[in-house]
């Protein structure tokens, strides 16, 4: 009743705030949300159908799809960046074209995960294209099966938004990265991609999906696509890489090609890991061009000339980001499994992550993430990590720290959100208890026995973690552990500037 309340008013006014409380209700709650993680994004067998069918009520054909010309990215770590780095090199090399680029998640504003040539969607545009997709589904009430709901769930209706969008504006190219998983995910209904690309395979969610890295493979090797170039980059697990190998030959995509790592060149990104991300950016964009015939002189380097300098003016915004603002100098990562917080703790702790490049780290900590339960291997890779890049013992590491905050992703003091970071994958009983928080202050306590109790909090709001730094006075703060987390941050600290990838 609320929902469908919500829903009449909105259409009343077709505002960009109206259609943010419309996409909101179709937010998944946290039980599905979790069962979406245990099913490795597959959800159900009717996964990709329902979208097709989506895609039929809003006016397309699948092969209206190929008119976008997309790089599909698929990957358990480095995607976002990945797709980064290859939105840059293409748009610099297809001058007075338009480029889109579909990532996820936003960090402060909806219209952040489709952007054309580097620049998110403005309100109005997302508002007209919104309600364009939303009124069609309206019209076309009926479903695919008795179970489907007649207005798709949070990304899967922003990915029909995206395609709407992109081909509303004519775009010349697509980069387009996979939201989970890849086989059952909601981009995979283009039928011919240009070219598609792995990333980095990792074990962090296996124990969550209760499967091995093949069976991880196995799904984001869905992607591949009959008669498409299909690349990855080098795999740390064999059997991964023989997965994806035969994945290519089901589907009849062109023979895995393993992209080479590319030398030490200037990167956009901080961290050595991006170099891989870089990689494989590189090889997917000079597929493309090929493809598209726009063949570079020097595409036998491992690195065309030039793709140097679009490689080192590639911006990410909440990945390894180092922001000054005032007494504070803010860390910001959404580093969230194991591996990427090894990552995180390596930049953070580097000598080039301070600007005055005395590497002092960070003195302050701000972390959430989404099972306080697994906080001492989160927290215990980030500070080993520390510990390893500065020389120092993990204990020794701690003591540099003279406080952490452990809050939820709830946006201010009052409990409410701002509307486009409105989450319902949140346990309200989790959420009164702040049982995450407290789990993850007792990890913190466990990990450096000795610390201050009092300078360990456990809070229930961004806003209120944000007016503990205020108070602290000169400062380097290190958020990491939820893309959320460092949205809300960057928000409530008043950092959106940063976002710009120009």
């Amino acid at each position: 009743m609320i929902q469908s309340l919500i829903r009449m008013a909105a259409q009343c006014s077709k505002t960009y705030t109206e259609a943010i409380k419309l996409l909101n209700t179709c937010q998944s709650n946290a039980a599905t949300i979790e069962a979406i993680r245990k099913s490795g994004g597959r959800l159900n067998d009717w996964a990709v159908p329902e979208m097709l069918d989506y895609l039929r009520r809003i006016g397309y054909k699948p092969d209206d799809l190929n008119r976008l010309n997309v790089v599909h990215i698929t990957g358990t770590k480095g995607k976002g960046s990945t797709s980064a780095f290859t939105e840059k090199l293409l748009r610099s090399h297809i001058p007075g074209g338009k480029i889109g680029l579909y990532t996820s998640p936003h960090l402060c504003a909806v219209r952040e995960r489709i952007r054309v040539n580097g620049e998110p969607l403005s309100e109005e545009q997302f508002a007209q294209y919104f309600f364009d997709v939303w009124e069609r589904l309206e019209a076309d009430p009926k479903t695919l099966t008795v179970h489907t709901p007649q207005f798709p769930i949070y990304f899967r209706l922003l990915t029909l938004l995206a395609f709407h969008a992109f081909l509303q504006l004519g775009v010349d190219a697509t980069v387009l990265e996979v939201g989970i998983g890849g086989t059952y995910d909601s981009t995979n209904i283009v039928p011919k991609p240009v070219v598609t690309g792995v990333t980095s395979l990792g074990l962090d969610h296996t124990a969550v999906l209760g499967t091995t890295i093949e069976d991880i493979a196995r799904n984001k090797g869905g992607i591949y696509k009959k008669g498409v170039p299909a690349l990855s980059v080098p795999q740390e697990y064999p059997a991964g890489l023989k997965v994806l190998e035969a994945c290519a030959i089901a589907h009849g995509a062109l023979p895995l090609e393993v992209v080479p790592i590319i030398p030490k060149t200037p990167l956009g990104l901080r961290g050595e890991h991006q170099r891989i991300n870089a990689s494989l950016a590189v090889a997917l964009s000079k597929k493309f061009l090929e493809a598209q015939g726009k063949p570079l002189a020097d595409a036998d380097a491992v690195v065309p000339e030039s793709f140097v300098k679009p490689l080192a003016d590639t911006k990410w915004p909440g990945r390894c980001q180092t922001v000054p603002q005032g007494e504070t100098t803010w860390l910001l990562d959404g580093a969230h499994t194991t591996e990427s917080l090894r990552s995180c703790g390596e930049w953070a702790w580097a000598p080039e992550s301070d600007a005055s490049g005395a590497g002092g780290g960070p003195n302050v900590l701000v972390f959430n993430c989404s099972g306080g339960r697994q906080g001492e291997t989160l927290l215990g890779a980030l500070l080993d990590a520390g510990a390893a890049t500065r020389g120092v013992s993990r204990e020794e590491l701690g003591k540099t720290f003279d406080t952490v905050i452990f809050c939820t992703n709830v946006t201010y003091t009052d409990g409410g959100f701002k509307g486009d970071l409105t989450s319902a994958a949140i346990d309200p009983a989790d959420l009164a208890a702040l049982a995450t928080q407290r789990q993850l202050r007792d990890a913190w306590l466990a990990l450096n026995p000795g610390f201050d109790e009092s300078k360990a909090h456990a809070v229930a709001s961004i806003e209120h973690a944000v007016n503990i730094v205020r108070g602290l006075g000169e400062r380097r703060v290190l958020v990491a552990g939820s893309l959320h987390l460092v949205g809300g941050v960057m928000e409530v600290a008043g950092l959106q500037f940063a976002l710009g990838m120009e």
